[in-house]
């Protein structure tokens, strides 16, 4: 007998075919790095997160071995039972000091965490204002919170003012990425907290980019934010950090609060320690790191240079790690994917609905782990398949 529902899951995959939307895994052989193997073939990479190199740093390597005498592989329980370790407790810690906040609580992943932080906070009388640009678990967490949820046109400031202004909830939340992960760019810290202070909300940053790459390594929340009570801040731990995992920054009673109500962190067994062991490392290694993070900007400035008058797409105005070239259409953006890939060079191709119709991308991410020559064979590159 036909399974209707297998049937329409079929079809639905043939359509994604169709429409150069399908998403396939790669499988990376080895550690990660600039240049990686990839399905068998070796390939200078542009597309991950590991902005500073930390991912397979023999400091970072070193840590999870000396850790693993101390507490083996798993946790072995959740964090309110007997899964928290030291090397949790002495990470939150130092990553609190790190930030400016009074204290801060380690998620598993920054999915979690934004689950974790909007669920516990509103609920059906509150409301939550969201960036239309923000990561899906943003979206996701405002969803699930059962909280009214607004979302505002990027950036457009003056459109949140007015959803502020006529919002009858009890408690508001502004939720907005720090640093957009499709287009690069930044969010306007002190005016969302200029409408916090006014409309007396939360102001939740989820800074999965610019932690570690931004303000010396701390970010980007600004002075004034991170002295403020209401702003709650995230970063996320695999990207820049080079491990796994999110840690949320913020008032003392906020993560008080947090460990008593958020369900994402109650109801999971807690990340091995040897991982947080390792992220103490990379704090090191962060704070330490202004010789990677000046070859970072020297890349970015290098790239941006190479591809001024570039003809076939255009390069969104960045000065992060994340730099994407518009090129319209899926199946064109997926064709220089694969040409590029074809010259050894691997670089995403981003389509709907990850990113609006019409403007399929290059999304081209740097690293301080890349060279000179590096950047300047995907400049070469990109202007021969154009």
């Amino acid at each position: 007998m036909t399974h209707a529902a297998l049937t329409r899951l079929q079809d639905g995959l043939a359509a994604l075919k169709a429409e150069h939307l399908e998403r396939h895994r790669r499988l990376l052989d080895g550690a990660q790095g600039a240049h990686v193997t990839i399905d068998g073939q070796r390939v200078v990479s542009f597309c991950s997160n590991d902005y500073l190199g930390l991912a397979a740093d023999p400091a970072l390597v070193a840590a999870a071995h000396a850790a693993l005498g101390q507490c083996g592989v798993g946790a072995g329980a959740a964090h309110l039972i007997t899964g928290h370790h030291r090397f949790h407790h002495d990470f939150e810690a130092a990553f609190a000091r790190f930030v400016g906040k009074p204290a801060a609580l380690l998620f598993s992943t920054g999915y979690m965490a934004n689950l974790a932080v909007l669920t516990a906070l509103v609920g059906r009388h509150d409301e939550v204002f969201a960036d239309k640009l923000n990561h899906a678990s943003l979206v996701d967490a405002a969803q699930l919170s059962g909280a009214c949820f607004t979302r505002y046109r990027h950036g457009d400031l003056a459109q949140l003012e007015s959803q502020l202004a006529n919002s009858p909830a009890q408690d508001k939340v502004i939720a907005s990425d720090l640093v957009f992960s499709m287009d690069g760019d930044l969010a306007q810290v002190d005016a969302l907290l200029d409408l916090g202070e006014r409309f007396d909300a939360w102001l939740y940053l989820d800074d999965a980019h610019g932690f570690g790459v931004l303000n010396d390594g701390r970010g980007g929340l600004t002075e004034r934010a991170r002295a403020s009570d209401r702003v709650i801040y995230l970063a996320t731990l695999g990207k820049a950090a080079g491990v796994s995992g999110a840690a949320v920054a913020a008032h003392t009673g906020v993560i008080d609060w947090l460990i008593q109500k958020a369900r994402p962190y109650i109801y999971t067994t807690a990340a091995p320690p040897l991982l947080a062991a390792c992220l103490l490392e990379s704090l090191r290694q962060i704070e330490a790191g202004d010789a990677r993070r000046e070859r970072l900007r020297s890349h970015i400035a290098q790239l941006r240079a190479g591809l001024a008058g570039l003809t076939l797409g255009s390069l969104m105005d960045s000065a992060t790690p994340i730099q994407p070239l518009v090129i319209g259409a899926n199946a064109d953006a997926v064709r220089l994917s694969r040409e590029l890939l074809q010259r050894g060079l691997l670089v995403p191709a981003i389509r709907t609905p990850t990113v609006p119709a019409g403007t399929a991308r290059l999304r081209i991410t740097l690293s301080a782990a890349h060279s000179v020559d590096d950047v300047a064979q995907l400049v070469e590159a990109l202007h021969a398949v154009s």
